[in-house]
């Protein structure tokens, strides 16, 4: 197998800082904001994989994510399916971490793009901590974080919820009352 880019290796992936700066302005992003759903295979670079990570859900100061949380709860892991598996986005470490080797972008939903687009995005909440209603909520947040920033950047995305919710936790090894919430797949068009 021919490697390109990252795609190949099953390791961690630690990605270089993320870029805070620059991107269009908030209402030129807002304006070209829109769903997407034809992808090229196109690889993520890290540095971009880094800074749509951080804008989904990163820390912009001590302790806190850029996006809000009910009550400060923080109840997401935030998972990055790639062709090559199933990582955690550390983002004290800035760093995706591998749970689980091998190619499981298909089983993150029942479109056909989802195993085409380089980057299918799962959160999952702990319903330990929070409620399933307010676990919606702090999930728009970083969905629309993910939205602005492809906007910003170029890129597709759709969020999408038809994704079997027991096969993912099955294939990523989800224990007790980790629940994947939403699916967001990202790419560059088609």
């Amino acid at each position: 197998m021919a490697c390109i880019g990252f795609s190949c290796y099953a390791q961690n992936i630690e990605l270089p800082a993320p870029n805070k700066t620059g991107g269009k302005p908030l209402m030129d992003a807002l304006s070209d904001r829109r769903s997407t759903r034809e992808f090229s295979d196109k690889e993520l670079s890290k540095q971009t994989l880094s800074d749509l990570l951080w804008a989904a859900y990163g820390f912009n100061r001590e302790g806190m994510r850029v996006v809000p949380s009910a009550n400060n709860k923080q109840e997401f892991t935030v998972y990055a399916v790639l062709k090559s598996g199933v990582y955690v986005y550390d983002a004290k470490e800035n760093i995706l971490v591998l749970k689980v080797a091998g190619d499981f972008r298909e089983k993150t939903g029942k479109q056909d793009f989802v195993k085409v687009a380089p980057l299918n995005l799962v959160y999952v909440a702990d319903l330990n901590v929070t409620s399933r209603e307010m676990a919606g909520a702090d999930c728009g947040f970083i969905a629309q974080n993910v939205y602005l920033y492809c906007a910003s950047a170029g890129l597709g995305t759709v969020v999408r919820g038809w994704f079997d919710g027991d096969e993912i936790k099955a294939a990523f090894g989800l224990k007790g009352k980790q629940t994947p919430i939403l699916t967001q797949t990202v790419g560059y068009k088609r």
